[in-house]
């Protein structure tokens, strides 16, 4: 993958050089061939278990939300404005961004922001509502100018490792929430069965995952309990605690408000006039926070959402997606929304669970037989995102809202407590963490960081990564809560200009290392490891715009290339059985991710795009 300018033009003296609206057109010419196969695509029966599974794990956490911000910012934001929020955020993504498996939503992150500001600035007497609305009307405009100035670029220099920290703090946000659910009660609120049924949630859901997962019952049951066990969970013990005496017992329940309206009574559209003309300017700052955790938070959403260990085939497009994230932002502060953007982890997750898997035995490095699923492709398509949204839709109609109404609260706390363990199992701090306590011998010798020669370098890494954690989960719980995007921000620097003074390339290749697959970062003109590698070869850097956009507009052969391959093999059903035949293991070309397809490849993609 050239990464270099035309020739031997390098990109360091062009970094002042700005082509407007240039990673937008590279997106939309990138992605737009495939729009059509978005949908043909989503005839797959994964579509339906990812619809299912994503509703679900979409909407409870943005339930429990909801009620956090119901009870801190004076009831301005309830069940309502979350769940059309979610509907905003799944439509628009859905129907129109160039990643449409991103899932967006209501966050952990953006639930923090809100109150923090509501602390901030109730006290003061203005009207909150309506600064939240000037806040997203600022952050819409940054957003674009992001958007059309190409910044998108620079998320080459996002690696796993911000990744990780970042996802870990979330992880602990979830945990931190489940809690303040059952502490918030009032004191002669049942609390001793309402620990118990969270804890027999996350128990139960955990129980289904590792089911999912293990040797146990037949392919079909497995897949069942793992594309429907935490769903059928939450359905269970919202129903279980009305057995028997638990009946007599009054749980608190998630309040909830009149269908299609907002919580407080107001009318949707926010006055934006009710309010000092200094706190329309003083929104700014606010804004900018915002736009730097969301230009963050979605992007690397979307970066693990595409992730390398994704068998994905089709072209991304981050530049165009921030300008679509704008106009949500823009559009929720206008309706008194709480602002959506890209989940953690529900975006990964929405991946995996339209993933295609096969059975697969081989030998592991110790000569043991290992019986493991292989994914052989994922089923790219818009639906399941956009049905997922039409779903929450339709929560919002007052049969479902009574429904809603019958959760006790307790089961939202189970859930919060198993979305942040699944995310911490998942997490590479956790894997890190877990290589370094085991007992040497009972380790895998193909556990990749046995390349790292001095161990104290993963103690060393770790330690970091844990630092950037503390350092932004500490922020979070106090009033200075609102700039914790900025260090969130900072850890790009520090992995690009810090750590490589204290590890050496060989190192941080098996500490760190590229979060997406190399055809999802061609929309960035290519990741970190691209640059290091340039340089290493003593070749000209890409210092600036000029240079990263030259590299994505070039890469576009070569996600054609991949294109072809994927069209030119057999149906989905045939895909899966190659895979589980091939005899080499690879799984096929359609595992193979981005690897570079022939000039055969790429004629054969032209005539059926002319097609």
């Amino acid at each position: 993958m050239a990464l270099s300018g035309a020739g031997d033009r390098t990109g360091s003296d062009r970094w002042w050089k700005i082509h407007l609206f240039r990673g937008i057109i590279n997106d939309i010419r990138r992605r737009g061939p495939y729009y059509a196969s978005d949908w043909r695509d989503a005839w797959d029966y994964r579509v339906v278990p990812a619809t299912v599974y994503m509703y679900f794990a979409n909407i409870m956490p943005a339930l429990a939300f909801s009620l956090d911000m119901f009870t801190k910012t004076g009831m301005q934001y309830g069940v309502n404005e979350v769940l059309l929020a979610s509907v905003l955020g799944a439509i628009v993504f859905s129907l129109l961004a160039c990643q449409p498996i991103t899932i967006a939503g209501v966050t952990g992150p953006i639930t923090v922001f809100n109150y923090t500001v509501y602390d901030i600035m109730v006290p003061t007497g203005t009207n909150y509502i309506a600064f939240m609305g000037w806040i997203g009307i600022w952050a819409l405009v940054f957003h674009w100018i992001l958007a059309v100035t190409n910044s998108c670029n620079w998320l080459r220099y996002v690696t796993r490792f911000p990744c990780d920290i970042f996802g870990f703090y979330v992880a602990f946000i979830y945990l931190q929430k489940g809690i303040q659910v059952l502490e918030r009660f009032p004191e002669d609120a049942p609390l001793y069965l309402s620990v118990m049924v969270a804890l027999l949630v996350f128990m139960l859901a955990y129980t289904c995952g590792a089911l999912g997962a293990s040797t146990l019952f037949t392919h079909p049951v497995r897949v069942f309990l793992k594309d429907y066990g935490t769903p059928l969970t939450v359905i269970f013990f919202t129903g279980f605690v009305h057995f028997g005496r638990m009946n007599s017992v009054e749980l608190e329940r998630l309040p909830t408000s009149t269908s299609f309206l907002p919580t407080s009574g107001r009318q949707w559209l926010v006055d934006l006039w009710n309010i000092p003309v200094g706190d329309v300017f003083l929104a700014i700052p606010f804004a900018l926070l915002l736009t730097i955790l969301f230009w963050f938070d979605h992007n690397v959403s979307s970066l693990m959402a595409q992730g390398t260990e994704f068998p994905l085939v089709k072209p991304a497009g981050f530049h165009w997606d921030i300008f679509l994230l704008g106009l949500t932002t823009g559009v929720a502060g206008i309706l008194g929304l709480p602002f959506p953007n890209g989940l953690i982890p529900q975006a990964p997750f929405h991946t995996e669970s339209l993933c295609v898997t096969v059975p697969v035995t081989e030998e592991d490095a110790d000569g043991k037989r290992k019986h493991y699923f292989k994914r052989t492709h994922v089923v790219e398509q818009r639906l399941s995102n956009l049905a997922q949204g039409l779903l929450t839709l339709v929560t919002m109609s007052p049969p479902l809202l009574v429904v809603l109404h019958l959760i006790p609260q307790a089961v939202l706390a189970g859930l919060f407590f198993i979305m942040g363990y699944q995310a911490l199992e998942a997490n590479g701090i956790t894997a890190k963490l877990l290589f370094l306590v085991r007992e040497r011998s009972m380790t895998s010798s193909a556990d990749p960081l046995h390349g790292v020669e001095r161990r104290a370098a993963v103690w060393a890494f770790v330690a970091i990564e844990l630092l950037g954690f503390g350092a932004t989960f500490a922020v979070t719980q106090t009033v200075a809560a609102v700039g914790f995007p900025v260090i969130i921000f900072m850890l790009i620097p520090v992995r690009v200009l810090v750590l490589p003074h204290f590890f050496s390339p060989e190192e941080l290749g098996v500490l760190d290392g590229p979060t997406a697959a190399p055809h999802v970062m061609e929309s960035v003109g290519g990741s970190l490891d691209d640059i290091e590698k340039k340089h290493g070869d003593g070749g000209g850097g890409v210092g600036g715009e000029e240079g990263l956009s030259s590299a994505s507009t070039r890469g576009m052969d070569g996600v054609q290339d991949v294109e072809a391959r994927r069209r030119g093999t057999p149906g989905m059903m045939e895909r899966g059985a190659a895979a589980a035949d091939d005899d080499d293991g690879t799984g096929g070309a359609i595992v193979g991710g981005a690897g570079g397809g022939g000039g055969d490849a790429r004629a054969e993609m032209r005539k059926r795009l002319r097609g």
